[in-house]
């Protein structure tokens, strides 16, 4: 159920889906042995300019982005710093969801399809909280939240939250 090596990744997008939404920032820690050894964080320039919405959300601005690499770019950066590294995200059906579409679309290859996911492990192991947002947890196990919805940041909580989640599995 745990593991001690994998790659934590979080994407941020203009939509709730590949279809309608792009990526816009990619953001990832790589874990050997439980220690963090790598960790990368990518813009990506959209198609169209990113909405205040997004904005809003994210705090990432369309000027943010014009420097970013091109998705096909990014994507190529992304799977080599993975290697053939299981994935782990929070939620990771949308982050999957994106990083399957996307990379077919610009790589002609899908994602591994076994990733872990800390809202499903959470749902499983932490009974005493009211949901299991990402913020939720982090409030529960007295993570700092600032600079959430950015991705690099929301792997570095993801990380406490799968290490905070391991110790009450294990008893601790």
């Amino acid at each position: 159920m745990f593991e001690d090596s994998f790659v934590i990744v979080d994407l941020e997008t203009t939509g709730l889906s590949p279809k309608n939404g792009e990526i816009i920032e990619i953001g990832a820690i790589k874990v050997v042995d439980n220690e963090v050894v790598d960790t990368m964080d990518i813009f990506v320039k959209p198609s169209r300019p990113i909405t205040w919405f997004t904005t809003n959300l994210t705090g990432i601005t369309n000027e943010m982005v014009d420097e970013g690499l091109s998705t096909k770019e990014a994507l190529k950066v992304f799977n080599e710093f993975c290697g053939d590294m299981r994935l782990m995200a929070h939620n990771a059906k949308f982050d999957m969801s994106f990083l399957d579409a996307y990379m077919k679309k610009e790589l002609g290859i899908g994602v591994r399809d076994d990733a872990m996911d800390t809202l499903l492990l959470s749902r499983a192991i932490v009974k005493d909280v009211p949901n299991h947002k990402l913020g939720t947890l982090a409030a529960r196990f007295d993570i700092d939240y600032s600079g959430a919805h950015r991705s690099l940041r929301d792997c570095e909580i993801t990380l406490d939250v799968y290490n905070n989640i391991r110790r009450i599995y294990n008893g601790e």
